[in-house]
């Protein structure tokens, strides 16, 4: 599709949502047509897949920015995928990944950088969110070679989280550190067990972040390295399955492995 001038960093992906891995594979196959002759993902889905090793961590590149604290239900999740994994004959080991400490800030500097140079009339400028205005106002602030820079060691970040991961067949992690999150969470202040919206909260754009990455800290490195990864819903805060509300694992896997993650989350049942 080629490089998008807003997103050098080449962050931005198309991937479907769905409610199985066959109907997964199936948009899969429109998006990314099979070459003549050859299998698609809907057919390859349903192969079994071979014994894993499989990596478990929960290490993030984000802890040199913000305190990760998985929650419980999280944890939980995780326990479940890994229950489920081994009962299917894969193996699980702790994997333990080293992340370079300058990630947060070169991620930011790329993330933002196309907010800083999209052509926004200024009379509009007022109507964008806290943290877009202000991540804005940075971007166009900061030096052309400040994001070089930035994109320079993303793509060192690459290689050297690749080379970590490819000790394992697939790297395991929760798919979010936090249960989903009320309306307003991220954009009003939160107080006790409840929030204020962010109509009585004049909203600060960095909180907004932190409470972002705090909430998803295994996320935007996927993207980076130009991996696959899949979130299966595993575990329900209710206890059982349509109640309560849907934790994941995430499933990352070597380039062009999207078949085999397919194949596992169909073993799984989903």
């Amino acid at each position: 599709a080629g490089e998008s001038p807003g997103d050098r960093a080449g962050l931005v992906v198309a991937g479907p949502l769905s409610r199985s891995a066959a109907d997964a594979a199936l948009l899969l196959d429109a998006l990314a047509p099979p070459e003549p002759g050859r299998p698609g993902y809907l057919e390859r889905t349903g192969q079994a897949p071979p014994p894993l090793r499989i990596g478990v961590s929960l290490d993030s590149p984000w802890q040199a920015a913000y305190p990760i604290a998985p929650e419980p239900e999280a944890l939980a999740a995780l326990a479940a995928g890994i229950d489920l994994l081994e009962r299917a004959g894969h193996r699980t080991g702790e994997a333990s990944i080293r992340y370079d400490n300058r990630y947060p800030a070169a991620f930011t500097t790329a993330w933002t950088a196309g907010v800083g140079s999209a052509r926004i009339p200024p009379q509009r400028e007022p109507l964008l969110t806290p943290l877009t205005r202000t991540f804005r106002r940075r971007a166009q602030q900061r030096s052309a070679a400040k994001l070089e820079e930035a994109l320079s060691f993303l793509r060192t970040f690459q290689r050297d989280t690749l080379a970590q991961y490819g000790a394992w067949d697939l790297m395991l992690m929760p798919a979010l550190a936090q249960t989903p999150r009320p309306v307003g969470w991220f954009t009003g202040a939160v107080h006790g067990d409840g929030y204020w919206p962010a109509a009585e909260w004049a909203g600060d754009a960095d909180e907004d972040y932190r409470r972002q990455c705090q909430f998803a800290p295994w996320s935007s490195m996927i993207n980076v390295c130009g991996l696959p990864a899949i979130s299966i819903p595993v575990h329900w805060t209710g206890g059982r399955p349509g109640e309560g509300l849907p934790m994941g694992i995430q499933l990352v896997g070597p380039m062009g492995s999207e078949a085999l993650l397919l194949q596992v989350a169909a073993q799984l049942g989903y």
